[in-house]
């Protein structure tokens, strides 16, 4: 949020009115001085005031009309008075146009005046200045996006035809062509503007499929011809820095890629298969910040259990799920609350995928010989109080990290599992003795990643008998006891803003399992059941994430058909 208020305003915004507490305030300041991060970011996302809440209190001081632009239809005619490059560099956006010529402009920040006076003289008209917030402007950028969806096939057929001419050159020539070159640069911009979290290429036996995963759902946007594929697999190698000529063995590398005023991170892994090379690629945004346990979508419940936890300095933290369920987001929010100036916090990750400051990170190089065991073994050379381990991968990892979970440093991984309780037995599969598990293990939280239901088409129903009875049969061929199917239910109509999908972005649900004495005695019992232990974690009010995920289905943040699908995964 570029918008500044003098502190002491700000205080008296907050403090003075009740909003926020003194003593929350001042450690909210702290935390913002320390980290470099905005108190008002840190405020909004612990969840003291809201972000429209705060925007319309600026609005008032600064004597500028709020707008909302969400949902709102622009003209392609007034989006094309500023360009999209222009637009998100300068964080503006231009929405409409009245009948004495006045341009229409928000912005995040009313009082830069370098900018006013940039566009002014740009669209070569006045203008009326309003606030807007950071996701209304994301939304307006998302409609010039629309336009590169439109233009995107288009882009790459006229590229396609070019590569024609390119046949009778070298693998690392064709690569640097324009053709080959406008081709990755469109497929990379396309995924950006669509919000997609991965790439495919995919080579079939006579043709290249191209898909992205949006929400965390693939979807096929793009066949090519299968004697382009080598040309553009050598173009992402080149970005890449990995080698052009090797197509027998995997590759993995990284990319910094800039497209639509947006830095991107992008983690390539490179597969040989049948018909050819597949290539993955993950798009991290470079600005990306950890969010907050109640963002990630954590209930209120969820985030004490997991505060309280996290205030142990000792033992062992572990969070589970299948890939891509958003595990290591998970870790990064809890690290960026034990990020504090009196603990050394070192991390050993494969890859490194945000950059916390003051928190000492160090990317696995297995080709320098820096595996998560051996840089585990030098981290504990660090004099370290918090220790994140990426992924707990192998028994020698797992020794490590529950060693050092016993003599009292307070360690953070990763375990592929299906739920929260299977932990246990993961752990003793990788020999790590029952006794040791029940010592150093305090928590397990398990997870999933469901879609948001999209908060402008949203529409609440009464789900009909039959659909009732077909939801209790999907619980039960899953495995889950009987539900209570709520009376009310919310599901997304389909709109312009979610390519009238019904959802848009990603939630989590949550499966807690904190081990007390009781639970910790049954794990080192000699025979130790994972039934048993799944029962009196329920008895002690463990939540699972099917009940996570229909308790928030109720709230109208995801849809039970979703949380099925996912659970059902």
């Amino acid at each position: 949020m570029p918008l500044r208020l003098p502190i002491d305003k700000l205080k008296e915004f907050l403090v003075d009115t009740g909003l926020v507490s003194l003593e929350s305030f001042q450690l909210a300041q702290e935390d913002a001085q320390r980290t470099g991060q905005d108190l008002v970011d840190i405020l909004i996302s612990r969840g003291f005031i809201s972000e429209d809440y705060v925007y319309q209190f600026y609005s008032d001081y600064f004597k500028t009309p709020f707008i909302k632009l969400r949902g709102r239809l622009i003209k392609k005619s007034i989006l094309s008075l500023l360009p999209e490059e222009t637009a998100r560099l300068r964080r503006v956006a231009v929405f409409d146009k009245d009948d004495k010529g006045f341009v229409y402009l928000a912005m995040e920040d009313p009082g830069d005046l370098e900018t006013i006076n940039f566009v002014q003289k740009y669209v070569n008209a006045p203008l009326k200045v309003f606030l807007t917030t950071a996701k209304d402007l994301n939304y307006v950028y998302s409609l010039y996006g629309k336009e590169v969806v439109e233009d995107f096939k288009k882009v790459i057929e006229d590229n396609l035809k070019e590569t024609a001419r390119l046949k009778m050159m070298g693998e690392k020539e064709v690569a640097e062509e324009i053709p080959i070159v406008n081709i990755v640069d469109a497929i990379l911009a396309y995924a950006i503007s669509l919000n997609a979290s991965d790439i495919h290429i995919e080579v079939l036996e006579d043709v290249v499929l191209i898909r992205f995963r949006i929400d965390g759902v693939l979807h096929e946007m793009l066949r090519i011809p299968k004697e382009v594929q080598p040309a553009i697999v050598a173009r992402i190698k080149i970005l890449a820095g990995l080698k052009i000529d090797e197509h027998r063995k995997p590759q993995d590398g990284r990319l910094r890629y800039e497209a639509l005023g947006e830095a991107m991170d992008i983690r390539v892994s490179i597969m040989p298969t049948f018909y050819g090379e597949k290539v993955e690629m993950r798009l991290l945004r470079a600005t990306a910040k950890p969010m907050s346990l109640r963002e990630l979508g954590m209930l209120e419940d969820t985030v004490l259990i997991v505060e309280d936890s996290i205030k142990k300095t000792y033992g062992m933290l572990l969070v589970t799920g299948p890939t891509g369920s958003g595990k290591t987001t998970t870790l990064y929010s809890i690290l960026n609350m034990l990020n504090k100036p009196d603990v050394n916090i070192v991390t050993i990750e494969d890859p490194i995928e945000y950059y916390i400051r003051y928190v000492n990170q160090t990317q696995i190089n297995p080709q320098a010989g820096i595996t998560f065991a051996t840089g585990l073994r030098a981290i504990l050379r660090q004099d370290p109080n918090i220790i994140m381990i990426g992924e707990i991968r192998d028994e020698e990892t797992a020794e490590i990290a529950v060693h050092s979970a016993l003599t009292g440093h307070l360690v953070l991984s990763s375990l592929h599992t299906n739920d929260a309780p299977t932990a246990v037995p993961r752990l003793i599969d990788m020999n790590v003795p029952a006794f040791l598990v029940a010592a150093v293990l305090n928590t397990v939280i398990a997870q999933r990643l469901v879609r948001r239901i999209c908060k402008d088409c949203i529409v609440s129903y009464n789900p009909e008998p039959e659909m009732i009875e077909s939801l209790k049969r999907q619980v039960k061929d899953i495995g889950g006891e009987e539900i209570e199917v709520p009376k009310i239910l919310y599901r997304g109509a389909g709109c312009p803003i979610c390519n009238y999908s019904g959802y848009r972005g990603q939630v989590g649900i949550f499966e807690v399992l904190n081990l007390d004495e009781d639970l910790r005695r049954l794990v080192n019992k000699p025979d130790f059941s994972l039934d048993v232990l799944k029962n009196l974690a329920k008895q002690k009010g463990m939540i699972t994430m099917l009940e996570d995920g229909i308790r928030k289905a109720q709230l109208g943040i995801t849809t039970i058909e979703e949380v099925l699908r996912v659970i059902r995964e």
